[in-house]
């Protein structure tokens, strides 16, 4: 039996009108319960997951943690004073990036077609998957149990045959739901809903939806399309549409990251430029090597500072050539620095990232006229320096200036 809105659904899914079949797949409680998974002394305990000082923010946060109020994205410090006995966790992405790759390679088991969100959350389509795994809530039973039997992680599932209503699905009956909203009932489930699960409606939104008194989906449908134009833009068509359960996107699968980078909160704010420069080298070197281990080059750099208030600055450069050397990289930070307000407001973190990605190095795009003399050199030297950095770890070899005097 499998839950649909707040009734049990009979597994016959000969039901009219199943035209797409999309299952949404969402991690529960992803990196506590990897911690939990690797130290089950942690069951059942508040975990916090975003780092141990209180100048970080929080990733992800246990359901025994939730019930305290505490929420990805906010502020360790804040976590603190609402859950004091929490179990504060410092993030360890390679291993979540190592489980995340299983519960993926599970998906692809029974369809091509994966769009993944993060590394928690995908859709599925499993339109053509139905003849040979079964009926779409058969198919995300297997794989809620296949993730369950190779991992030992659960994951909940929402199957419609429209993606925003997937998603909503999905967090219906957290942890390890499994809810089934078919086609023909699509009006009923949305029907009643709070407009806070809208997607693009915060808190801001949510003041003016509730000035204009529309609180559930229902109020929404029944607005004048210009009003709510007028008030919210192409966003208020757009929620318009979904609320009425029009939604033509189709699951696209997996493409290529758009940017990639690093960044660093400290742990007390700083204000001499010389510490933001050397923060931005090791930042720089970081992002260099991940680009080479992934064979790409980019040509837009960009430096993120989050000042001491929170505000925020992002500055940016297209590069002449594509790059993956992390000393070019570092130059075109330095300069955009001097366009922040670095050593006239204190720093809370710094990052940088690249993106206009392209396979291609530099050397095959210049012609035989224009090669530098300096490209053949550094590839050899990042070449040595990742071989290296491989063999003895990260921090093995890096710029003098880093070490500390």
């Amino acid at each position: 039996m499998i839950r649909v809105m707040d009734e049990l659904y009979n597994d016959d899914m000969n039901q009219p009108g199943w035209p797409k079949a999309i299952i949404h797949l969402d991690m529960d409680a992803f990196y506590p319960s990897v911690e939990m998974l690797d130290d089950p002394g942690l069951k059942g305990k508040p975990v916090i997951v975003g780092g141990t000082s209180d100048r970080g923010v929080v990733s992800s946060a246990s359901y025994e943690a939730r019930k305290f109020g505490v929420h990805s994205a906010q502020p360790i410090a804040r976590a603190m004073r609402l859950c004091p006995k929490g179990i504060f966790l410092p993030v360890r992405m390679s291993r979540y990036q190592q489980i995340s790759r299983q519960v993926f390679e599970i998906f692809h088991l029974f369809t091509p077609l994966v769009e993944p969100l993060s590394i928690d959350e995908a859709f599925l389509d499993v339109t053509g998957s139905v003849r040979l795994f079964g009926m779409p809530q058969d198919i995300a039973l297997k794989i809620k149990q296949r993730v369950l039997s190779e991992t030992g992680l659960t994951v909940s599932a929402g199957v419609s045959s429209l993606k925003f209503v997937a998603k909503i699905a999905s967090d219906m009956d957290k942890p390890d739901g499994l809810t089934v909203v078919p086609p023909d009932q699509i009006k009923a489930f949305l029907d009643p809903l709070p407009i806070h699960k809208m997607w693009g409606v915060g808190q801001k939104t949510l003041a003016e939806m509730s000035r204009l008194k529309i609180f559930i989906f229902r109020d929404l449908q029944q607005m004048p399309l210009e009003v709510l134009e007028k008030k919210f833009g192409r966003q208020g068509v757009k929620m318009h549409r979904l609320s009425m359960g029009i939604d033509t996107r189709q699951v696209v699968p997996e493409q290529d990251a758009h940017s990639m980078g690093h960044e660093v909160t400290f742990s007390r704010d700083i204000m001499d430029p010389d510490a933001a420069r050397k923060e931005l080298l090791s930042l720089a070197m970081k992002v260099a090597r991940r680009m080479r281990r992934n064979g790409l080059f980019g040509k837009t750099v960009a430096l993120k500072v989050k000042y001491g208030n929170f505000s925020l600055c992002t500055r940016s450069a297209t590069l002449a050539r594509p790059t993956d050397d992390g000393a070019e990289i570092y130059a075109t930070v330095c300069r955009l620095l001097e366009k922040t307000k670095a050593g006239k407001s204190p720093i809370r973190l710094l990052g940088i990232s690249l993106s206009h990605f392209s396979p291609t190095s530099p050397e095959e795009q210049l012609s035989l006229f224009d090669r530098r003399p300096g490209v053949e050199k550094r590839k050899r030297l990042n070449a040595a320096l990742d071989s290296l950095s491989d063999k003895f770890g990260k921090e093995s070899i890096r710029p003098g200036t880093l070490y500390e005097k």
